[in-house]
């Protein structure tokens, strides 16, 4: 039903359904936005919850540049992300 909606209404399906949005800067940045909070926060790993799973980041170096109550941003050489659902 909430599919439909966000199709027909033209919503944004990321909002409408509790999905995460994640943009990816190149190897350099990642910005995940509609997150449950930090799980796991390494130089090499970080994971962080959202609604349905995990987003998991792996790299080298990676930093918590900012973490607000809708977003965080991470720093570093991003290796890999994968969704754990």
């Amino acid at each position: 039903m909430r599919r439909l909606m966000t199709d027909v209404l033209e919503l944004p399906k990321d909002l409408v359904l509790d999905l995460p949005r994640v943009t990816l800067i190149g190897n350099v940045q990642i910005t995940l936005e509609n997150h449950r909070g930090v799980i796991l926060y390494t130089d090499s790993n970080v994971r962080v919850a959202v609604a349905r799973g995990e987003i998991v980041i792996a790299g080298e170096k990676l930093v918590l540049r900012s973490i607000l109550h809708d977003e965080i941003i991470v720093d570093g050489t991003i290796n890999s992300v994968s969704y754990i659902g």
